[in-house]
């Protein structure tokens, strides 16, 4: 008998494990069993007896998750992940299934909101301090899980820009969960999603609080993100969907020159008029400039349309989550 068969031969059924571990977490030792979900797993992945690795994996980030200890859980829903990929464990519906049930055991606590601080209450800024840095800690740790996860779904058989759902669940978060709300990540991901509800509705929440006056930027950049991807169906779609919410809610859609030229590009981009749309590009540059990343979309724009190619690639923040993801 080999070595390798040897070691299959030798290991428990993973269930006998997972049961160890799970009273060594309900006594609180939430290190020890940390240690113990690492080291015991990754001897199944040497017996390659993947399965049973994940189910003690996800067992593991599941109860650490359940108590609070995010970073804990993060870390085994990360090795998760790597042993997906060691596994060349294909994307489906089970799969996925199994990464969404340790995505929902991420905590969604309510940053404390309306707080009575004066110059002299030390206590109430300590604890809106560290209610802000915990915040920052869980979406950076279910960031970087799902993050891992979309690579996966690329990589063994989802969508070109991976699985939709996956997308979804982090712009969900990223949003619900971000003491400071980076719009751009945020519809990036959606973007790439398919609920163009939710993200018209997270649209239009966000427009109740950003600056006055720029709840169109809001609206024209998930515009142009869908644009980018040559999405001019969906494109559409969101902005119907925005106007009927907010119509529906009594809101007034905003009403500025940036949604003009939004509107007449979305006109123009249903046929061969490259001139009608660089014309558009210079008589609404002031508008466009209001935010940087929206000429680099627009160039973006221009290739999947009309064939132009860009003078440099994507930059910035932008497109570094661009080529991260996939993007050309």
């Amino acid at each position: 008998m080999s070595r390798e068969r040897a070691k299959r031969a030798t290991l428990p059924p993973a269930q006998e494990n997972i049961e160890k571990l799970e009273k060594v977490v309900k006594q609180g030792n939430y290190y020890g069993a940390q240690q113990m979900f690492k080291s015991i797993s990754a001897r199944y992945v040497s017996a390659e007896r993947y399965s049973e690795a994940l189910d003690i994996l996800k067992c593991g980030a599941c109860l650490q998750l359940e108590n609070g200890q995010v970073t804990c859980g993060s870390e085994l829903a990360l090795l998760f992940v790597e042993t997906l990929v060691k596994g060349k464990v294909s994307y489906n519906e089970e799969t996925l299934d199994h990464v969404r049930k340790i995505y929902e055991k991420f905590p969604r606590p309510s940053v404390p909101q309306n707080l009575d601080l004066t110059d002299d209450d030390d206590d109430e800024m300590q604890k809106l301090s560290e209610a802000i840095a915990a915040a920052k800690t869980r979406v950076d740790c279910c960031s970087s899980f799902l993050k891992a996860s979309i690579k996966w779904s690329v990589e063994f058989g989802a969508l070109r820009y991976g699985s939709p759902e996956l997308h979804e669940m982090l712009a969900d978060y990223m949003y619900s969960q971000s003491p400071e709300v980076d719009m751009v990540k945020v519809s990036f991901h959606f973007v790439r999603g398919r609920n163009l509800k939710k993200f018209a509705s997270t649209i239009i929440n966000f427009m109740g609080k950003c600056y006055p006056g720029e709840d169109d930027l809001a609206i024209a950049r998930a515009i142009l993100m869908y644009l980018s991807l040559g999405n001019l169906r969906d494109a559409n779609k969101l902005m119907d969907e925005v106007e009927k919410e907010m119509q529906s809610k009594h809101l007034d859609f905003p009403r500025s020159e940036l949604m003009e030229f939004v509107n007449y590009l979305l006109l123009t981009l249903q046929r061969d008029a490259l001139p009608l749309f660089n014309m558009l590009r210079q008589n609404y540059k002031t508008s466009i400039d209001r935010d940087p990343l929206f000429n680099e979309l627009l160039d973006e724009v221009a290739k999947k349309f009309y064939g132009i190619q860009r003078k440099s690639p994507l930059q910035g923040m932008f497109g570094d989550i661009f080529k991260m993801m996939g993007g050309e």
